[in-house]
């Protein structure tokens, strides 16, 4: 959901390693976090829970289903508004993300709304929990999106998740990966191929060096991960551009969103046997 092109930087589509992945996102979300809380924490909520762009809640969608006295982790929680929602629902939900400014946001919504999120710095792709940790992971267009070992993610999220777990959530639609990343007409129009997985890079011209990337996965890949790791999808969710509403968020809009998904939402139970498999 990151909405911003730095200046003088180049875009290319090409391989990028998780390695490259980590160094470029967690300074680019430090760089971006006071334009990003500035231009979305309203609508965002200080304790409140939006799943996409479209402003469909999960007091609207129930996702997650009864968290009251649930361990609940969310994974990229940036200043951590959905996991604050979920403690004034009973529930003990922790945070996890990689920028640190972000964090320093999460702090400040801490003191200035009296529900306190516990939160840590880290990465997806090495939660830093116990097995067994937690009734419920989630990720609302967090860190998902900008990982390359998607594999270890998902194995990580497996081992912290209890058995029949729940684990949710959101991602740019993946069949916006074909269209053009404009809120207008033009956005459209398909300009690139649905199975082209090749990652989204963004180079600084001056430095040479990776400064943001996004990683592409169709809606079969997203179903053959869950499987691999011992998921069982429940449910996909595909929200509807809602009457009336008229935020334009980078991609996505009214325009655009009367005609095509702009967010999937994924959600899985763990089987018993998930991590083993």
């Amino acid at each position: 959901m990151e909405d911003h092109l730095p200046q003088s930087v180049r875009v290319e589509r090409r391989p990028v390693t998780e390695r490259e992945s980590r160094r470029a996102n967690g300074p680019d979300w430090d760089r971006y976090a006071d334009e990003y809380q500035a231009t979305h924490g309203a609508f965002l909520g200080d304790a409140g829970f939006v799943w996409g762009p479209e402003g469909h809640t999960e007091d609207e969608l129930a996702i997650l289903g009864d968290v009251a006295g649930r361990d609940v982790l969310e994974v990229g929680s940036g200043a951590g508004q959905c996991s604050r929602w979920v403690r004034t629902r009973g529930g003990r939900a922790y945070g996890l993300d990689l920028s640190h400014r972000q964090l320093q946001h999460s702090l400040r919504l801490d003191e200035e709304t009296g529900t306190v999120v516990p939160s840590v710095r880290g990465t997806a792709t090495d939660l830093p929990f116990s097995d067994d940790a937690f009734d419920v992971v989630f990720c609302s267009f967090g860190a998902l999106q900008f990982v390359s070992d998607i594999d270890d993610a998902l194995a990580e999220v497996a081992r912290v998740l209890r058995p029949g777990g729940r684990f949710a959530f959101s991602v740019t639609h993946p069949t916006r990966w074909m269209f053009p990343d404009d809120p207008g007409p033009a956005g459209l129009t398909a300009t690139q191929s649905y199975w082209d997985r090749t990652p989204y890079v963004e180079i600084d011209d001056a430095s040479g060096v990776v400064s943001y990337v996004e990683h592409h996965r169709t809606l079969g890949d997203w179903v053959r991960l869950l499987a691999a790791h011992g998921f069982t999808l429940a449910d996909l969710v595909e929200p509807e551009w809602p009457e009336g509403h008229d935020r334009v968020w980078g991609g996505w809009s009214q325009v655009r969103g009367r005609l095509t998904p702009g967010t999937a939402i994924f959600v899985a139970h763990l089987g018993a046997a998930g991590r083993a498999s």
